[in-house]
């Protein structure tokens, strides 16, 4: 399902690069509590029944049990949902499972790249990663990501084909203002319209 959403956000020649999500660790402290908790009500059914045979008290424990696993399978789903995202035009974070939030930074807005990781992450391989962009959103901050370096090494990959031209859409023989120049001067010489020309140099004015 994450998967089929993520091929919806993509635009016109726009490819994943990189898919990951949180650090394995974050699941694994999320769902420690409940995963306990199943245990301990799992041992004590086990108790009821094989000594004490109260059957009622049976009955309630597995009605109990439904909480935490159902609270398991909601941590369970979000981190799954919670990805970061690399294509050959943006970097983005996705999250929820029903309601979905996207925050997306396009590579050519990307100033700077900061990583950060603690002993343990650097241990385990996780990190915080903060993108520093020229838009209105300023900072894209992901949180205790699976194998950081990658992803920082991808994105930078990325962006540097971004501003060589091989990013995977149309290349032009000839640049869009020389184009435009071109077109001014037929327009001078009468070969096409003012109107013709405007709608023209919209037209190559929205592929820069």
């Amino acid at each position: 399902m994450a998967d089929s959403y993520i091929k919806q956000l993509m635009a016109d020649h726009e490819k994943v690069i990189l898919i990951t999500r949180r650090h394995w660790l974050m699941l694994a402290s999320a769902i420690f509590f409940e995963s306990v908790l199943i245990l301990i009500i799992l041992f004590a059914v086990s108790i009821a029944l094989i000594n004490l045979m109260i059957y009622p008290f049976i009955a309630f424990a597995y009605i109990l049990i439904l909480i935490p696993l159902v609270s398991m399978i909601k941590d369970i789903l979000e981190w799954y949902n919670h990805q970061y995202i690399i294509t050959n035009m943006r970097v983005m974070q996705t999250a929820g499972v029903f309601n979905k939030s996207v925050i997306d930074s396009s590579l050519e807005k990307v100033n700077d790249v900061k990583m950060v990781q603690s002993f343990f992450g650097r241990l385990f391989n996780y990190g915080d990663i903060e993108i520093l962009t020229a838009s209105e959103l300023g900072t894209n901050l992901f949180r205790y990501i699976g194998d950081p370096i990658l992803f920082k090494t991808s994105m930078l990959n990325a962006k540097e084909r971004l501003s060589d031209g091989d990013n995977g859409r149309p290349r032009y023989a000839v640049s869009i203002p020389v184009m435009i120049e071109e077109l001014d001067q037929l327009r001078r010489k009468g070969i096409i319209s003012e109107s013709e020309f405007l709608e023209k140099k919209k037209d190559l004015l929205s592929k820069i």
